[in-house]
């Protein structure tokens, strides 16, 4: 399997002070995943928990529900000089029944973390798609729960230690318990890892959790949240337009700006076990 970190001779400069040394980098690598054999997109990852990666990403595009929807997982053999794996390829055997993703989802091309859908067009269909309804949740989090969140999740990220070169995603449950972390060069990525965990375990829908994410909050980390049926997406940074509208026509609970005890709440406020204190 494909290393999660690499090394690299750099040339560190201190105090004006030139020295050659090694360097610890984050890898990253592209993995192609097929379903039923069949080519359905290619992203740019940090090698680790692939099969939890590409069982999230069918999540977020409404392919699977469920465990049942999956019949298994499996690394394709790799075009190495020696014959052997090279671990960048995952196909995805859906059960009987279930249907192929439509020939309009496949994406014959790199995703990056920069990647996402936009539009009206996409609100509609993650709103026609989503399996479960996460306005419905009855989640309540006080806010000092909230605020301990970005400090527990930089604590377990054990990669970004080596390399600060790590996006992180972490499922907590309403009392801040971290239920699963994962670390990835793509924050889209990283959710879809927690997402995908979830799935191969027999969670979902995640309802009662917060979701945090290191980055910011994209249009896309809210439909995975909302596909995967959490209620409450937080960042450490600022959410884009059409993440706010995604999740306030979906029912989610989107913070942003989570720095110590201050946080912005762009909707679903009522989730917070707080009076809120008017301004002028």
């Amino acid at each position: 399997m494909g290393r999660v970190t690499v090394r690299r001779r750099v040339l560190r400069v201190r105090e004006g002070h030139p020295s050659h040394r090694p360097d610890t980098l984050a890898a990253e690598e592209p993995m192609e995943i097929r379903v039923g054999g069949r080519p359905l997109t290619v992203t740019m990852r940090t090698p680790g928990d692939d099969f939890d990666l590409a069982a999230g990403f069918l999540v977020s595009e409404g392919v699977v529900r469920s465990a049942e929807d999956v019949a298994g997982i499996r690394y394709c053999a790799g075009a190495t000089s020696d014959g052997g794996n090279t671990y960048n390829v995952v196909d995805v055997v859906l059960a009987p029944g279930v249907a192929a993703p439509d020939a309009s989802l496949e994406r014959n091309f790199y995703t990056t973390s920069s990647c996402g859908l936009c539009g009206k067009a996409s609100l509609d269909a993650v709103r026609t798609t989503a399996a479960w309804s996460v306005a419905e949740d009855p989640l309540r989090v006080g806010p000092e729960v909230l605020s301990a969140l970005p400090d527990r999740l930089r604590a377990a990220q054990k990669v970004f230690d080596r390399t600060g070169g790590l996006h992180a995603a972490g499922l907590f449950s309403a009392e801040g318990e971290l239920l699963c972390l994962r670390e990835d060069v793509g924050r889209h990525n990283a959710v879809d890892k927690v997402v995908g965990h979830a799935l191969r375990s027999g969670l979902l829908p995640l309802r009662g959790t917060v979701l945090m994410v290191s980055g910011r909050a994209s249009f896309e980390l809210v439909q995975k949240a909302v596909m995967a049926g959490i209620p409450l997406l937080a960042a450490v940074s600022a959410p884009s337009s059409l993440a706010v509208d995604l999740a306030a026509e979906s029912g989610l609970t989107l913070v942003g700006f989570l720095r110590g005890t201050s946080m912005n709440v762009y909707c679903g406020d009522d989730r917070l076990e707080a009076e809120p204190v008017a301004v002028g």
